[in-house]
């Protein structure tokens, strides 16, 4: 479940190569562009579908986009992967292996005084489970082929995050598909 807005939520500080260096307010850090720790997630059925979120529109940030199946940030002192794992249950009640695919600093001006400065880790997995989405995360979700995803984002990137476009244009990109295609489709 999402913490309560009464409980600041942290996030890893980290340099320029990935070392904590520190702990920050998770809206100060955004607010301020500190760059700090984050994971972006992608999980595929066994028909190659993208599962994708629309973000609750109660987001601080890119309220109401739709967005890759799940991010989040690992507070401090938790491994990646565990928070990872950790969000895709809480966000969406889906369970499977994840797999590191490659990692990316970036540094965006999101609007509304909030910038997103990351150093993200994006994993790769694959299941058939059925979404419960958390209504205090998650508006809706779908699973959607990713040439239509590149088509729609195209045609329409306003309703898509930032980072999403990001990620998938990365040059790193084949090496999720790259674990996609010798992973075990029954093994999510």
């Amino acid at each position: 479940m999402a913490q309560d807005v009464a409980t600041p939520e942290f996030v890893t500080l980290v340099d320029d190569d990935d070392n904590a260096i520190g702990a920050e307010e998770k809206l100060r850090a955004h607010r301020q562009g500190r760059l700090h720790r984050a994971f972006s997630i992608f999980v595929f059925d066994n028909d190659e579908n993208l599962l994708m979120q629309r973000r609750s529109r109660m987001k601080y940030h890119s309220a109401g986009l739709w967005s890759n199946t799940c991010c989040g940030h690992p507070r401090p002192g938790e491994a990646t992967e565990t928070a990872a794992a950790r969000r895709l249950a809480e966000e969406l009640g889906v369970s499977c292996e994840l797999r590191v695919a490659f990692r990316l600093m970036y540094k965006a001006d999101l609007g509304n005084s909030m910038i997103e400065h990351e150093v993200d880790h994006v994993f790769v997995g694959r299941s058939d489970q059925r979404p419960t989405a958390n209504p205090l995360e998650v508006d809706e979700v779908a699973w959607v082929p990713l040439t239509q995803l590149r088509k729609d984002l195209d045609a329409r990137p306003e309703r898509y995050t930032y980072w999403l476009k990001l990620l998938l244009d990365n040059r790193e990109w084949n090496r999720l598909e790259a674990i996609l295609a010798r992973s075990d489709r029954s093994e999510c």
